[in-house]
């Protein structure tokens, strides 16, 4: 047991001495876990295999984790057995701790009573998933929500702004600056929906299955309660897994949902990516966009402004293809027959993609899109000077005499509408009636 401040024993002693390290398991597990002891703790004593008193000694203990005290009793490395048993134990013997200090006891142990009719193994999943659903659902949802909604209204307030597009990184015909923000926000949307799909997986829970899946030392009834208990600590509506052996094998949902993850982290990148290019300059860049100045962008050269959010949620999103990168490796090589062996590794990537997803959509919304605005001028000369303005000519004329009126316009550097009429394959007016930039962005 115990000594001294610490609130952990032996086994996490021997876990800090065999394990050293320097990244501690993420407070979202330690949070979830002590969530998952305490709906035990209530169920086992319900199903008469725990005291009552013990059962409600170790919920008070619990509820004080959930609150995130006692945070520096948690110091194990997040690189440790593949299982997580170190975790769990230190989880354990914090708990029991505290449970007989609620009631002046020695007598709780750390196995016997609050790891009571669980294992490593299936408690570890069901704090992944449920640490995974929480910090989704009142963190990363709501604020992409909120990033879509921002994109919408720029979207609007662009909406008659014209603009040369392009593909390839070469200028393409016209379209709004609202028809392209139109396409960042449904990007966002896409993306959020997409999880919210993917991610129905986590609401399988492994509880109950103990060592392997087959439930043994677990008492007739526990699974169906505990999740049951569950749901009513986090309102949310988890279910027993479908099949414990698989849940337990193999963490195909926490696989899944990482992959929705990046397509997250992508469309993020793709967008921020777009606008620090757009916002490039002031004078030697495509300055389409200005973006908010936010801080000093140089220690050595005045005035200068950077695309600082922008490049913010890069670098977030490349950590997230390195997490998803991480997953798909220790699922592929760690999978093996009937546990999972990179729990760990799941739990610190998942959760640290969720973490860094949500944090990076709050900020660029906050300190970017909110507050970008367009040069109006210089979109609508880039628009009238484009050599793509000629595709509705190739209609008219056929492709390679329009191709022809483009090259010579850009070996001139004159106008469309003088290469066209210099080379007679139309009238000033045909010209003006058949190149309407209006009518090319529907």
């Amino acid at each position: 047991m115990a000594s001294g401040g610490k609130l952990y024993g032996k086994q996490t002693e021997l876990a800090i001495k065999h394990f050293p390290g320097t990244e501690l398991w993420p407070r979202e597990m330690v949070e979830a876990h002590a969530l998952v002891k305490k709906a035990a703790a209530r169920t086992n004593a319900a199903l008469g295999v725990l005291e009552k008193k013990i059962a409600k000694a170790i919920e008070k203990a619990a509820d004080e984790l959930i609150a995130g005290k006692h945070a520096d009793q948690f110091p194990l490395s997040i690189w440790q057995s593949g299982s997580g048993t170190q975790f769990n134990m230190n989880v354990n013997e914090v708990l029991a701790t505290r449970a007989n200090q609620h009631l002046k006891r020695t007598d709780i142990h750390p196995n016997d009573h609050v790891n009571c009719s669980q294992s490593t193994n299936d408690t570890i999943p069901t704090s992944i998933h449920i640490a995974a659903v929480l910090l989704m659902s009142h963190s990363l949802i709501p604020r992409l929500e909120a990033l879509q909604a921002s994109l919408e209204k720029k979207s609007k307030q662009f909406n008659s702004v014209v603009k040369i597009g392009r593909t390839h990184l070469q200028d393409a015909v016209p379209l709004t600056l609202g028809q392209e923000f139109s396409g960042y926000a449904r990007q966002v949307q896409y993306a959020r929906e997409q999880l919210e799909e993917t991610s129905k997986g986590l609401y399988e829970l492994a509880i109950g299955g103990t060592a392997l899946g087959t439930g043994v030392n677990a008492p007739r009834g526990f699974k169906v309660l505990v999740v049951k208990n569950i749901n009513t600590l986090t309102g949310h509506t988890f279910t027993p897994a479908k099949n414990l052996f698989a849940n337990m094998a193999a963490h195909d949902a926490v696989v899944s949902t990482s992959g929705a993850l990046k397509t997250i982290a992508l469309a993020l990148m793709k967008i921020a990516n777009d606008i620090r290019f757009l916002g490039s300059g002031p004078r030697a860049g495509l300055a389409e966009l200005i973006l908010p100045a936010n801080e000093p962008g140089s220690s050595i050269m005045p005035g200068k402004v950077n695309p600082t959010q922008s490049e913010m949620v890069m670098m977030v999103a490349c950590q997230c293809l390195g997490n998803d990168a991480a997953i798909t490796a220790g699922a592929a090589t760690m999978s093996n027959f009937d546990m999972q062996a990179s729990k760990p590794l799941f739990a610190n990537s998942l959760l640290q993609s969720i973490r860094l997803l949500s944090e990076a959509a709050e900020s660029f919304e906050k300190h970017c899109v909110r507050g970008i605005k367009a040069d109006t001028e210089r979109l609508r000369n880039y628009a009238e000077r484009s050599l793509m303005l000629v595709t509705p000519l190739a209609k008219k004329i056929g492709y390679d005499k329009a191709a022809e009126i483009a090259k010579k316009a850009h070996k001139e550097n004159s106008t469309l509408e003088e290469a066209a009429i210099a080379l007679g394959y139309v009238t000033r007016e045909e010209f003006r009636k058949w190149v309407d930039i209006k009518k090319m962005i529907g």
